[in-house]
Order: C-alpha cells, then sequence, then structure tokens
C-alpha cells in the first residue's frame, strides 16, 4: 500500500481514531511536524493521500506562521494532481484557502459539543451517505471559511453555515473533529485553558459531563467517514 502525508501543527492534535484505521487498511502514515520546523515539500511525489490536521493559528494570520504558505501551495499542488485531502479543523480552514475561498473569525467560538446538520449534498455524498441528517459533533474553533466556487457545502451549524465541504472529487474540509478521543478532549480542556477562561459560554465540565454520553456515537460516524474516505485512495 501507498504513503499518507500528515501535517501536524501542535502536539495535542493528532490523529487520533483515524490512526489504527489507517493502519488496519495498511497505509504507511508518515507524519510532518510542522510544530518541528520539518520542511514542507511543494508537491506529493510518493503519496498517496494527504490529511491536514487541526491548530490554534489562523490561516490569515501567514505573516506570523510562514508555514502557512507552504501548506497552501501543496494543498494546492495536490488539488491539481487530484490527490486525496482530508482537512481537519485548521485543516479544511487551508483547504478553502487553497481553493480560493477567505478564511475568518467568526462570530464566536464553538467549543463543545453541538449539532451539526448533514445538507442535501451531504446525505448523498459517499463519505456521508446513511448517515443521520443531524450530527452531535465535538467543536473546537473561531474561524471560518467560505465555499470555494465549484465546492459542495456539506454539512452546516447553527453558528457556522460551512462546516464540511467537498472540493473536487477526492479533497474534503471538515470544521468539527470526528477524530477525537475522549483523553484528547480532556488533553485539550487543559492545554488550552487559558484560552477557555474569558469565554464564559464555555464550561469546561459541562463538556466532560457530556463526553460519555456521545462519544461512542462520534466515533461511529468518525469510521465510517474515515474509513470510507481511506477508500478512495487509489
Amino acid at each position: 500500500m501507498g504513503k499518507i502525508l500528515v501535517l501536524q501543527h501542535v502536539p495535542s492534535e493528532g490523529l487520533g481514531i483515524i490512526g489504527p484505521l489507517i493502519r488496519k487498511v495498511g497505509f504507511e502514515t508518515v507524519f510532518l511536524r510542522v510544530y518541528k520546523n520539518e520542511r514542507i515539500p511543494g508537491h506529493l511525489d510518493g503519496y498517496s493521500a494527504l490529511i491536514v490536521l487541526g491548530g490554534p493559528m489562523g490561516v490569515y494570520e501567514d505573516e506570523l506562521y510562514p508555514f502557512i504558505k507552504d501548506e497552501i501551495r501543496l494543498i494546492r499542488s495536490a488539488l491539481l494532481d487530484r490527490i486525496p485531502i482530508l482537512g481537519v479543523c485548521l485543516g479544511s480552514q487551508l483547504l478553502a484557502r487553497a481553493a480560493g475561498a477567505d478564511v475568518y473569525k467568526g462570530g464566536k467560538k464553538e467549543i463543545g459539543w453541538y449539532n451539526a446538520e448533514l445538507t442535501g449534498d451531504g446525505l448523498n455524498d459517499r463519505l456521508f451517505h446513511g448517515l443521520p441528517e443531524e450530527l452531535m459533533v465535538f467543536q473546537w474553533h473561531g474561524d471560518t471559511f467560505d465555499v470555494p466556487e465549484g465546492a459542495k457545502r456539506l454539512a452546516s451549524s447553527k453558528l457556522f453555515p460551512n462546516q464540511v465541504i467537498r472540493v473536487g472529487p477526492v479533497a474534503y474540509g471538515i470544521q468539527f473533529h470526528l477524530e477525537v478521543t475522549e483523553d484528547m478532549i480532556r488533553d485539550w480542556l487543559m492545554v488550552n485553558k487559558e484560552e477557555l477562561k474569558p469565554l464564559k459560554s464555555i464550561d469546561p465540565k459541562k463538556i466532560i459531563k457530556e463526553t460519555p454520553v456521545h462519544i461512542q456515537t462520534l466515533h461511529a460516524y468518525g469510521r465510517a467517514v474515515i474509513s470510507r474516505f481511506l477508500r478512495s485512495i487509489g
């Protein structure tokens, strides 16, 4: 089987449940740890797919984080070559920007458990086909993006209308976190506690209480979507 390149922006945001699914189908995972200043290639020669994980930086902060320009260049190359792409949270925003759309701050932060609804295109998409129209998912973001020209919007939420996009036939951006585990959620709440302090509407204790209620269903959705994505890799 082939190799999948994974762009990781911070140590706490890893593959989660995606890792075992990749190993199950036999692909080799190659991590490029951006937080260690590892060089981002200009193209994906030798790789079968690209996964771009989340992170706290904004796509519009490319002067502060110069690697953002390199990631966008790599994603554009993959789009041109029709190499499968999965962008998660920040990765979805980078995909949108690489495809020509704007990325910007949302009205408020969406952190915790929220409903997302599949659109008509989402219900008919091969990754999401058969899933309920309304999904309870885990969110952690404050930025959002426009839908690129020619792309499809596959899911929305009350606060952020663009939650999942498909760009071309094999590139997906998912704003929410299907990959997250209960341990990852607890870790994020600890690592990002300073971010949460001024957010009076976000209650970490409530998030911890709700997580065991929703996590298994989220994993069922995640396993279905990620397994279908992996099957799309030639």
